[in-house]
């Protein structure tokens, strides 16, 4: 049989390799196809300034909040009574206070009262109530126990050691006691002998921070080995016998007061502080 001439035919060849135009792309074309695809986007470069990147300065801090005037206010008065408490705390209640403690004392204590300002007791007579705890008196510098004013002298000739001092101001009833602790030295070996004397007074108010006080009586109570003995109640000298200088009675100024401290300047220039117990 003679074949036919279809298988043969070189067009229909089943081994023949594909036109050219129908071939896969060549490598060489698929390199710069991928290039062309997989190229970045070009965007322009902005140069770096100083200001903007710098970080040879750091940014200032944010200013510290606002807190208003009462809180600024407040923050000042404490700073200012800690100044005055710390200046007057080692002076053993101004007997160990020298001229130059009296007059680094006595700044502080204008400064807290210039920031307080008037004080006004006849709307605020409760802020005086209460036992109130002496820790300085400009006037003990004088080595006496009187002060400015005549009184038993502290030192080796009479050896009295001066313990806490209180004043205990009671408003309803007028009361004003100026308690005083003390220690009097004996003769070997007898121990020392301890004892608190009670100033009762009355007191008045005059103007909006002065106060008047009147003296009524003195009562001394032993305490310590001799606690069990009864109080004494000493004797007031008659008017005719009183020292000038001891008539019973003075003033005072408040010239600062809160619900912890106070100070008070007397009619004779002493600075006082104290602090409520």
């Amino acid at each position: 049989m003679a074949s036919s001439p279809l298988v043969h035919s070189p067009s229909f060849s089943l081994n023949r390799s594909p036109p050219t135009s129908l071939a896969q792309p060549s490598s060489t074309f698929l390199l710069k196809k991928q290039t062309r695809l997989i190229a970045p986007k070009r965007f322009p470069i902005r140069p770096l300034t100083v200001t903007q990147y710098s970080v040879a300065e750091p940014p200032p801090p944010p200013p510290p909040p606002s807190f208003g005037f009462p809180e600024s206010k407040t923050e000042l008065t404490s700073s200012l009574k800690l100044k005055l408490l710390s200046i007057v705390s080692g002076l053993n209640r101004g007997l160990a206070a020298t001229e130059e403690d009296l007059k680094k004392a006595d700044v502080a204590a204008k400064e807290l009262e210039d920031h307080g300002g008037l004080v006004e007791l006849e709307d605020e007579l409760d802020k005086l109530q209460g036992q109130w705890k002496l820790i300085y008196s400009s006037a003990f510098s004088s080595r006496t126990l009187g002060g400015s004013r005549p009184g038993p002298p502290t030192g080796r000739l009479l050896p009295i050691t001066l313990g806490q001092v209180f004043q205990r101001i009671d408003i309803l009833s007028k009361d004003f006691d100026n308690i005083v602790e003390l220690e009097l030295g004996a003769p070997w070996p007898l121990p020392p002998v301890e004892l608190t004397a009670t100033l009762a007074h009355k007191f008045e108010l005059v103007g909006s921070s002065k106060i008047k006080i009147i003296f009524e009586k003195t009562t001394v109570k032993t305490s310590g080995n001799l606690s069990q003995l009864p109080p004494l109640e000493v004797p007031q000298l008659p008017d005719g016998l009183r020292p000038p200088s001891n008539r019973g009675s003075g003033d005072f100024e408040v010239t600062y007061i809160d619900s912890d401290i106070r100070i008070t300047r007397g009619d004779r220039g002493e600075l006082r502080v104290f602090v409520i117990s």
